[in-house]
């Protein structure tokens, strides 16, 4: 009977792997979680860290490739507003993007640093950087962001033109710099998630059935590069990609009853 079931949940994986356009599904998260709204890798370790986004818990979890939980945090110092993405440094620290804002009515938004993610245990702490919008700039959705030099680099939300945010890698805080405007094309250009590659050459950005691969840029004048539009040929609720090497990704997506909630791999 053992053996039936296994035979079983494989062939059930094997089919869902076979319905996932470009994508090749890793593993599929723990149902604990629902909501992943991001995900990142560490100097360090192999796990893979996930986070949920508003009305969830203050919690980072780590997952092993098949989407098994080997760790949970529990952040007592925080309380999740609206988590939407995360990024990290060579040091091993692990940045939550506290700036989500469907109603687009926040004006304090935060960045939480969990500092040697892979040490931390149980109930840890984080830091916080705190930070306003620049002058002039009305209070939108973010929901992607990545570390690049000293700064942060937040993307906003928005099917027209949206705008790119710096803010600097020091606790404490800060009004955001106003980087660029930006409007790429296509008819959903909602980006849930980005990332940008170890050698600083590939930005990621994410969106629910494709990717922008932005290269051939200088310093941070992303969209004056080579802008390519992938498309995935898979739909779901993708909220999380990150780089493992400098050209493969790990993306995420949203549970929806008995569809997503998957880890997949795209290779660039």
């Amino acid at each position: 009977m053992k053996y039936l079931l296994s035979m079983i949940a494989s062939l059930a994986f094997a089919l869902s792997s076979c319905q996932t356009g470009k994508l090749d599904v890793m593993g599929d998260m723990n149902k604990e979680i629902e909501e992943a709204s991001a995900v990142e890798t560490t100097t360090g370790s192999s796990l893979l860290w996930v986070i949920e986004d508003a009305g969830n818990q203050a919690r980072v979890f780590g997952l092993d490739g098949k989407g098994n939980v080997e760790k949970v945090l529990n952040v007592e110092n925080a309380k999740n507003n609206d988590w939407e993405d995360l990024t990290s440094d060579d040091s091993g620290n692990l940045y939550i993007g506290d700036f989500g804002n469907n109603s687009e009515k926040r004006k304090t938004f935060a960045i939480l640093k969990i500092s040697n993610v892979n040490e931390a245990k149980g109930a840890t702490k984080a830091s916080v950087i705190n930070f306003t919008l620049p002058k002039g700039v009305k209070s939108k959705d973010f929901e992607a962001f990545f570390l690049y030099g000293d700064s942060f680099y937040i993307f906003s939300k928005e099917r027209k033109k949206a705008v790119v945010i710096k803010v600097p890698n020091r606790i404490g805080s800060h009004r955001a710099e106003l980087v660029s405007k930006y409007h790429l094309k296509g008819k959903d250009t909602k980006v849930t998630s980005a990332d940008i590659s170890s050698d600083g050459k590939t930005i990621i950005l994410l969106n629910h059935d494709s990717i922008w691969e932005l290269t051939n840029f200088e310093g941070d004048a992303f969209f004056k590069g080579t802008i390519k539009k992938i498309e995935l040929e898979h739909d779901s609720q993708k909220e999380g990609v990150c780089f493992k090497g400098d050209d493969t990704l790990y993306i995420t997506d949203e549970r929806n009853k008995s569809d997503g909630g998957n880890i997949y791999r795209f290779k660039l």
